[in-house]
């Protein structure tokens, strides 16, 4: 089984990123081995003082997930036309690190919009040399009304779409 470290975008503890990424790992369980990790509160603030020496644990620890795992997921929401704050940190601190270089990456983007933060998510993630296809993508539009919360993809659309991604994302190893 693949290890897969899957990165909850969403700052809110009632998020449809959430549910996606339990759908997920409900609809993979049987090729994949999933980490969620959801508590990108408790990384510091970036400093590039830091990025190098006197890191903080907590972004080690972080950057050694992915270094252990197998591929990533991100599946975020989009804030403001931009990805959460709390993402892009996370990112930033492994900027000048290789931990994300020609890792198998999958990327969602799921939110009310979400097209101009799908763009930016996906720039991010080639600067960081992340590994990912247009069809280890994908962009949810409106996804409040499309997964409920039994974590049931409930648009037959975007069950197809999610459905594709997986395939593509496990064809992808």
């Amino acid at each position: 089984m693949k290890k897969i470290f899957a990165l909850n975008g969403s700052a809110s503890e009632n998020s449809s990123n959430r549910r996606l990424i339990a759908s997920f790992v409900d609809l993979t369980k049987d090729f994949f081995d999933v980490t969620v990790f959801e508590n990108l509160k408790s990384l510091p603030h970036f400093d590039p003082e830091r990025i190098i020496d006197n890191t903080p644990e907590p972004v080690l620890n972080f950057r050694q997930s992915i270094e252990n795992a197998d591929g990533i997921l991100i599946c975020t929401p989009e804030y403001v036309f931009s990805i959460p704050s709390g993402l892009k940190n996370a990112i930033e601190w492994c900027v000048a690190t290789t931990v994300f270089s020609g890792k198998p990456t999958g990327l969602i983007t799921a939110s009310a919009n979400g097209e101009s933060a799908h763009a930016e998510l996906q720039l991010i993630m080639k600067t960081v040399m992340a590994d990912f296809t247009p069809e280890t993508t994908l962009l949810i539009n409106g996804i409040k009304g499309k997964i409920n919360k039994q974590n049931t993809i409930v648009d037959r659309k975007t069950k197809d779409d999610f459905m594709g991604f997986i395939k593509a994302f496990r064809i992808f190893f």
